[in-house]
């Protein structure tokens, strides 16, 4: 299965798209690699319950996979929907209110400290947590423009620049005014994003998710596209 994999807790969505090009000096900060579950949940279980064996370094020092499991109606890993059956795209839900433009389940398996960077969605999105904890910090499309995003055309656009968990970087441009509520998720927990809005994820333990998205709503349009997206 494809795995995300970090040299430390930072996964950090990227892309380059056809004959793009990556901004000078830019390197990408995770690769994809192959792993069976029972490898990705060894390497898992060794963070969940240890430090990095170097003493001066902690978890956020050693390296993460992220383990992705993606289900398409009647095509692939079909089993995810007899699991969540809420995500079934044959018939309109509180869910899946337009099941004309779903795009499928996605799961991702989550290690101890794993952070997934600031970044908005252009989709309706709901999250289910299956084990463990997430915290979840979120921000309105409003304040897009004190998030100090990557410009469009960057590998990580839509996507902050500054790292959240580092307060030495809370002080870059406009990210002080930036307003932002939170909370943490845990098994048997649903989280609806709107359209556009933006999170910022940490794992706090070993964790299932998985989500659903389920077309565009545009009441934050005007918001996203003066931020120049």
């Amino acid at each position: 299965y494809r795995n995300e994999h970090s040299k430390d807790n930072h996964m950090p969505y990227w892309k380059l798209r056809g004959p793009q090009r990556a901004p000078p000096g830019w390197v990408a900060p995770t690769e994809n690699v192959e792993l069976t579950y029972p490898d990705w949940y060894s390497k898992a279980m060794q963070l969940e319950q240890q430090q990095h064996p170097d003493n001066n370094k902690n978890i956020t020092n050693a390296e993460h996979w992220y383990f992705r499991l993606n289900g398409a109606y009647d095509v692939e890993n079909t089993f995810l929907y007899d699991e969540l059956p809420i995500f079934s795209p044959t018939q309109k839900s509180f869910f899946m209110p337009e099941v004309e433009a779903q795009r499928g389940i996605n799961c991702r398996f989550g290690s101890k400290g794993i952070i997934a960077e600031t970044h908005y969605d252009f989709s309706r999105n709901f999250i289910i947590i299956l084990k463990g904890q997430k915290r979840y910090v979120l921000a309105h499309p409003n304040q897009c423009q004190n998030l100090e995003l990557h410009p469009p055309g960057h590998p990580s656009a839509r996507h902050s620049k500054v790292d959240w968990s580092n307060p030495e970087e809370w002080h870059t441009g406009r990210f002080p005014q930036a307003q932002v509520n939170e909370v943490i998720l845990q098994a048997g927990d649903a989280l609806y994003l709107p359209t556009s809005w933006f999170h910022f994820i940490v794992s706090l333990n070993l964790n299932y998710q998985c989500n659903a998205r389920s077309g565009v709503t545009y009441e934050n349009y005007d918001a996203i596209t003066d931020c120049g997206f």
